[in-house]
């Protein structure tokens, strides 16, 4: 297990950051990709993070792995490596180091994540942080999360390796779910009952559903043919996010 400034000074030098061009300390929303790594799509959100005025940051759980799109394609996607309670360490390791940035304002951030981020995102949440060994940290604390003050979930993976499924969340950020009712690895009736639940645990969730499918976002996911790309959803959803930033990190 690594600390989590080791784990920090991995993905570090992978981190790919967007916002003004100044050393203001601005709010910040920190992206995690899919389990096919990152693409086209999360550069298209920060874009729109960066027009509403604050930073944004994606963070590579791959690269700092030596792992290519197609290793993690074979091995991540199948849940048979990285599963979300292992990756949320390196959720909790990029909040504790970027907050840590002058231009970054510790007490407005966001966690932004796709299908297997926001996976770790939720196990992430699930965690009291008080012990070695949660997160997969030697030195994990909640204190991290105290400027934490929203989560924005796309077509999150809720399924029966979630801990959300069968775990209550320790800290409960406001949450932005977007959800589908052509999700392929997640069926809708499965996720609104998984929002029903976080709701009656005092979560305060919003929800936005789309007649799409997984990663409906992805320019040229239609070659898979349970995925198909949609534009107009996509461009919905870009919309969510500038107005969740808005009343989230205002």
């Amino acid at each position: 297990m690594d600390t989590l400034g080791a784990r920090f000074d991995q993905l570090a030098p992978h981190i790919l950051a967007y916002g003004p061009p100044d050393t203001v300390a601005r709010p910040a929303v920190i992206l995690f990709h899919g389990c096919g790594g990152i693409a086209a799509n999360l550069l298209i959100y920060c874009q729109a993070a960066a027009q509403a005025g604050v930073r944004a940051y994606i963070i590579d759980s791959f690269s700092p792995r030596g792992w290519s799109r197609k290793h993690a394609g074979w091995w991540v996607c199948r849940g048979l490596k990285l599963r979300g309670y292992e990756r949320s360490g390196d959720v909790l390791a990029a909040v504790y180091g970027l907050s840590q940035r002058p231009e970054v304002d510790a007490d407005r951030l966001m966690l932004a994540g796709w299908s297997h981020g926001a996976w770790a995102i939720m196990d992430l949440m699930t965690q009291k942080l008080d012990r070695p060994g949660d997160a997969r940290l030697l030195d994990p604390s909640p204190q991290w999360l105290d400027g934490v003050r929203g989560l924005f979930l796309v077509y999150p993976y809720i399924n029966i390796m979630a801990r959300s499924v069968t775990r209550p969340w320790a800290h409960k950020p406001k949450t932005m779910a977007i959800l589908t009712l052509k999700d392929h690895l997640a069926s809708y009736r499965q996720s609104l009952k998984l929002i029903r639940n976080l709701r009656k645990q005092g979560v305060v969730v919003d929800t936005v559903t789309f007649n799409a499918t997984h990663a409906f976002d992805e320019e040229g996911i239609d070659k898979t043919r349970i995925m198909a790309y949609d534009p107009e959803a996509l461009t919905s959803t870009l919309d969510a996010l500038q107005e969740f930033i808005s009343s989230t990190l205002a």
